[in-house]
């Protein structure tokens, strides 16, 4: 396998936080510009301190970081940023997951963040070749009530939203919690995806399709201790947003070497590979498939099956996903 087919072979990145592409020299830049102090010294001081114990150190630095995020030009900016570091990475169609309530809860308004990231994403096809959809994420580690109160500020903008999430630290915070606010979410058209299966045993990613009804699980990769799971995910053909360089830098796994990708892969299921907050955790998309590639010594076929389940799993219609399936086998043809 050579590092051409991980990084031209087209792929659709489904599991991104728009706040997690944020890179040290941009958040200096803002910091600057909107005159806010940060508690590091440096930009090389900030990358020092991405050594994270475990989900909750790293959720601690990431709000942090947000603190310099204040306009709509912030937003777009970051926007722009990410596209233009995927376009590098073989991405042409990215569904990015933004967390109002971690910008409203400091007195940044809801339509500044939404005004913001709306218009990169609108433009990011003309611009970096890249089809764009945003999906909202709810805190959950916040009540759902405030969740429920994010969903209604939402409302106006519900055609800029194609679906609804559920993110940040997962353990005490099972999927049911957020029940009537994605019954909401269902009955305004919009889809559902949840983070499950991360940290959270895999009773978390059962909760997340029969009570959120969710059309993806983000992550996942603890279903693989419940064979029962493995065999309905499988079966009923449900994605698995997969985060390889996240899952070890959260202590997920040991090494890449350690990930199940592989033997997901081998059971059938719809795994697909993704950055999740790639400015923290050390790479974007292209930079995962190369990584898990080499560590898990997948062949190209593997890649190739990972691009096109990434399409498969996107919120698009038929007939873009077929124009998208041709340009991964065409793209396969050239590189064999």
């Amino acid at each position: 396998m050579t590092p051409a087919y991980a990084f031209r072979l087209p792929k659709a990145e489904l599991h991104v936080h728009v706040e997690g592409t944020f890179e040290p020299e941009l958040i200096f830049a803002l910091a600057e510009r909107n005159r806010v102090a940060l508690p590091f010294a440096s930009i090389e001081a900030l990358r020092r301190a991405y050594e994270f114990a475990d989900l909750q150190s790293f959720l601690d630095l990431y709000y942090a970081a947000m603190a310099v995020l204040r306009t709509e030009r912030d937003f777009a900016e970051l926007a722009h940023a990410y596209f233009a570091r995927a376009r590098q990475q073989g991405v042409v169609h990215a569904e990015l997951f933004f967390d109002p309530q971690a910008h409203t809860a400091r007195g940044v308004a809801f339509e500044t963040v939404i005004d913001g990231l709306w218009s990169a994403v609108r433009d990011s096809e003309q611009r970096y070749g890249i089809s764009s959809k945003l999906i909202m994420c709810f805190l959950r580690d916040r009540s759902a009530e405030s969740a429920l109160a994010t969903l209604e500020q939402a409302l106006p903008y519900g055609e800029r939203i194609v679906a609804v999430g559920l993110d940040s630290a997962e353990v005490g915070h099972p999927p049911a919690k957020f029940r009537r606010v994605f019954e909401r979410a269902l009955a305004e058209g919009w889809k559902t995806v949840a983070h499950a299966g991360e940290e959270g045993p895999p009773a978390y990613v059962w909760e997340a399709l029969d009570v959120l009804r969710v059309s993806r699980i983000d992550h996942g990769v603890r279903s693989m201790e419940d064979p029962a799971l493995v065999a309905r995910l499988r079966d009923e053909r449900i994605p698995l947003t997969v985060c390889p360089l996240s899952n070890v830098k959260l202590r997920v796994f040991d090494s890449l070497r350690d990930h199940t990708l592989g033997a997901m892969l081998d059971a059938g299921l719809v795994a697909t590979v993704n950055s999740d907050d790639p400015a923290y955790f050390g790479g974007y998309a292209g930079d995962n498939f190369e990584a898990v590639a080499q560590a898990l010594a997948l062949p190209p076929s593997a890649l190739v099956t990972l691009a096109r389940n990434s399409f498969e799993a996107a919120f698009v219609d038929e007939r873009t996903r077929n124009a998208y399936l041709a340009r991964v086998d065409a793209a396969a043809g050239s590189l064999a």
